[in-house]
């Protein structure tokens, strides 16, 4: 018998009946207070059943941070549906096949996205009706978010019952076949979520805290706002487009913001921006960073500028975040008091092996592959067995990821099993790049890899075997290449340089493995050697 669980959009309603004057959410100067945001999403949930949305049904989101995108994911949970929402970045192809491989039947989007729009409509999905975020949305194109919410104000929507492996959201991961997985998220693995970020992450949160949202809610900053909802804490939306660091301390001194969740690069070009001198941020008392290394000469500005406030956490969208975390007290100034290189211990609740590629579990200071259980392990992939199976595999979440323990279960991470590389806070997979690029005329062989970058931690770069003699102008024919991406691959995903070379080299089974690739363009003086 299935066992029954708190649907997770009750979160929300507790919050609306404990403080229901409060403010929840800010944007754009805007402010919505508990009851305001449930009465809103109540209402949205309402004209979405209204159309057919229920139990299990996906709801697919293309958009940028609002409150409409925020609402739209508690109205999905009330109803037991599925949130699926992507990177907003995504092209419209790459859009379209999420749309079909979640069976999503309603597509909420920025009125801009028509070409997204346009895209799922071709194709062939279970889509049948658009919803348009932004007071632009054109009835031609679709309905009106507000107008939906219009409609369904004051009917009043009961939590659909659940149970602990309900799907709740569809949480789309890149894969070494090129294509992305819908990692499945259930209500009960993500309410010991919420649970496991207040007690590891944010420990002390509480209602008259205030958090800033600075990453796309559409992925870890929506899994890290679902605490803030759960402890009555507002959350504070940067304006957008784009990202302004003047705007971002800003709003920490006027809101007293006391945690925010970003990525290294993130944090690195807000601690070296002038304004952090200019504005007060001691109502700081985590800051969050996840989703790649940060160099240690980083890591020593920020605890500069910031006090011991900055906490890291390794994890992946499988595992929500939750494998390791460094916490702020044991970042230190001071070399010799910290773990460098270290992204820290098991979360609670959560426990960490190493496996060699038999499956044995290795002992401290061996490296092998990064294995995980616990409750915040996902339920699986989304009609993919095949992945399942590799991934899913004698009681244990196979990461994918190389690294070692040390004695005190401390986890460093030593490489990767896969070619994925971690740009900006996203991961990325070259197989997508190297099929697109192999379609080129002009491409014979191509390995793609990435490599260090100030800016966005890593960034890629793509090695090219001609299948014809240069011209005189081979800049121009790079360009021609990298040009062809343009439209059918994400920019982030995309590499930034290429070269040219005769020949790849190879293994003596025939592979091409990408770490003589880096040595050779390391010797070369093409790129810089990671930072140890």
């Amino acid at each position: 018998m299935a066992r029954s669980v708190m649907n997770l959009g009750r979160l929300l309603t507790h919050a609306a009946r404990r403080y229901p004057e409060r403010p929840g959410l800010v944007w754009r100067g805007a402010i919505w207070s508990w009851a305001e945001i449930d009465a809103r999403v109540d209402a949205l949930a309402s004209a979405l059943a209204a159309r057919g949305i229920g139990k299990g049904d996906a709801v697919l989101l293309v958009a940028s941070n609002s409150n409409q995108l925020f609402e739209s994911l508690w109205a999905t949970w009330k109803l037991g549906a599925v949130w699926v929402p992507c990177n907003y970045r995504l092209t419209a192809p790459e859009v379209a096949y999420l749309a079909a491989s979640s069976g999503a039947k309603v597509m909420i989007s920025d009125a801009g996205f028509g070409e997204q729009r346009a895209a799922v409509d071709a194709v062939e999905t279970a889509v049948r009706h658009h919803v348009l975020i932004g007071p632009e949305a054109a009835p031609a194109d679709g309905e009106s978010f507000e107008a939906l919410v219009a409609e369904g104000l004051g009917r009043q929507v009961p939590e659909v019952a659940v149970a602990y492996d309900d799907p709740c959201w569809y949480f789309y991961t890149s894969g070494t076949t090129g294509r992305p997985k819908a990692a499945i998220l259930t209500h009960g693995q993500l309410g010991f979520v919420v649970n496991n970020h207040i007690a590891d992450l944010m420990p002390g949160l509480a209602p008259d805290h205030a958090s800033l949202v600075v990453a796309p809610l559409s992925h870890g900053a929506g899994v890290h706002a679902l605490a803030q909802v759960a402890k009555g804490a507002v959350s504070v939306i940067t304006d957008g487009p784009g990202f302004n660091e003047s705007h971002c301390w800003e709003l920490v001194a006027r809101h007293r913001i006391t945690n925010m969740f970003t990525v290294p690069t993130i944090l690195t070009r807000l601690v070296r921006h002038p304004s952090v001198d200019e504005q007060d941020h001691s109502s700081l008392r985590h800051v969050i960073y996840a989703g790649a290394p940060m160099y240690r000469e980083d890591q020593r500005l920020a605890l500069e500028k910031l006090g011991k406030v900055i906490v890291q956490y390794y994890g992946l969208g499988e595992v929500t975040g939750n494998i390791t975390v460094l916490p702020a007290e044991e970042h230190s100034l001071d070399d010799g008091e910290m773990r460098i290189g270290s992204c820290g211990f098991p979360r609670t609740g959560m426990e960490v092996a190493i496996e060699d590629p038999e499956g044995r579990r290795l002992p401290p200071g061996e490296a092998g592959e990064i294995c995980v259980r616990g409750l915040a392990v996902f339920a699986g992939y989304l009609n993919n067995p095949e992945a399942n199976a590799k991934a899913l595999k004698d009681g244990w979440f196979h990461s994918g990821d190389l690294g070692q323990l040390d004695e005190a279960g401390y986890l460093w991470i030593t490489g990767r099993a896969s070619d994925m590389y971690i740009s900006g806070g996203s991961n990325v997979y070259p197989r997508e790049a190297e099929e697109l690029l192999l379609a080129h005329p002009a491409v014979a062989e191509v390995a793609v890899l990435g490599v260090p970058d100030r800016e966005w931690g890593e960034s890629g770069v793509a090695v090219v075997v001609p299948a014809a003699p240069l011209p005189a102008d081979p800049a121009s024919l790079a360009a021609d290449i990298l040009g062809a991406l343009a439209g059918k691959l994400a920019r982030y995903k995309q590499p930034r340089r290429l070269f040219f070379w005769d020949a790849l080299p190879t293994s003596g089974y025939g592979k091409v493995p990408k770490h003589l690739i880096r040595q050779k363009l390391i010797e070369s003086g093409e790129i810089e050697a990671a930072e140890p």
